[in-house]
């Protein structure tokens, strides 16, 4: 019994301390910050829009700007629930950005009502589209870089999400930037193309996420 007992003790001292996963909410915060750092540094060196005060007066941009901000804060907090294995019981919160996007749509739909007369085409089209998923490539790659050290359950769906986290930066770094006011033209180019992405996403989270 004594050599059993001071097996297990040595056995204890041994043992490699294990550091605890931090909070979602820590988590996800984290994730902001960096994101919020990257377009702010991102906007210092591409320059806002020259129109921005005048746009400000606009209470459909302000909504847009708004809604794409919960947009990400919902993704951001869901990917991180989505990480762990049981979403840290918050199974409601995890899911809550299929909310915001139905509302963001429904917001955009209205937004798009009251274009009238429509707003000038750009010359430019799909390199708007372009724009954003390069700008999302380094918040996108540091996220999913940062969930492949949980176990998530469901790598589809976190992957998704993430990539979607991401691609909203990349929108609001471009709505800031670019002198643009067409929302046909902001439909098309600038938020059609999640459909694309959260399908890309769905990919890479089971390349990269399963375990």
């Amino acid at each position: 019994m004594a050599d059993i007992e001071q097996l297990v003790a040595m056995l204890a001292e041994d043992a490699a301390k294990v550091k605890p996963a931090p909070h979602p909410f820590v988590l996800s915060l984290k994730w902001m910050g960096a994101a919020t750092i990257y377009l702010a540094l991102s906007l210092g060196v591409s320059g806002l829009r020259p129109d921005l005060a005048h746009a400000l007066h606009n209470p459909w941009f302000i909504a847009e700007i708004v809604a794409l901000g919960l947009i990400f804060l919902a993704t951001s907090f869901s990917a991180a629930l989505l990480a762990f294995p049981d979403l840290h019981q918050k199974r409601a919160l995890a899911f809550s950005p299929l909310w915001m996007f139905a509302l963001f749509a429904l917001l955009m739909l209205l937004a798009w009502h009251a274009d009238d007369p429509p707003a000038p085409l750009p010359a430019h089209s799909f390199q708007c589209t372009i724009s954003i998923m390069l700008f999302s490539v380094l918040p996108a790659a540091w996220t999913l870089y940062a969930m492949r050290k949980y176990a998530s359950t469901h790598y589809h769906l976190a992957g998704s999400i993430a990539v979607l986290s991401a691609f909203c930066v990349g929108a609001l770094w471009l709505r800031l930037h670019e002198l643009n006011d067409s929302i046909v033209h902001v439909l098309e180019w600038h938020y059609l193309p999640m459909l694309g992405i959260g399908l890309l996403g769905l990919w890479l989270g089971k390349i990269l996420l399963k375990w």
